[in-house]
């Protein structure tokens, strides 16, 4: 099976950049593999996730660093669900390898306000929409 990737648009650097300068293009992926594990590992997010993520990519309202992996933030969006908001697990690209390797989604799914107010207490917070 190959890997079959969906275009998502460009990030905006001007934000983007809180998570490293060295972000090397603006283009962003999620693959069918990435697709499929937030299929299987939180379904019952999977659907509000297809609406809203190019809009929560877009316009994020914070970007938290991820602690455990290196050029990979913690976005997260306000959305219109029951559990309120969408959490993007993204990993920048710092070597695109002349434009062949992309920013790419790794995982994504929801989370509630008591989540979100446990992140601005215990993670380190690199953005907020103003």
């Amino acid at each position: 099976m190959h890997t079959e990737i969906i275009e998502l648009g460009s990030l905006n650097l001007s934000i983007y950049n809180c998570m490293t300068p060295q972000i090397d293009t603006a283009r962003i992926i999620i693959t069918n593999k990435q697709l499929e594990h937030i299929a299987k590992h939180h379904p019952e997010s999977y659907d509000s996730i297809l609406i809203e993520l190019k809009s929560a990519l877009n316009n994020p309202d914070y970007i938290f660093k991820d602690e455990k992996h290196d050029d990979t933030g913690l976005v997260i969006k306000s959305i219109l669900t029951k559990k309120a908001y969408i959490f993007i697990v993204l990993r920048v690209c710092t070597n695109s390898n002349k434009g062949r390797l992309a920013n790419s989604v790794i995982s994504a799914w929801e989370i509630s306000e008591s989540r979100l107010i446990n992140y601005l207490r215990n993670k380190t917070l690199l953005y907020k929409k103003s």
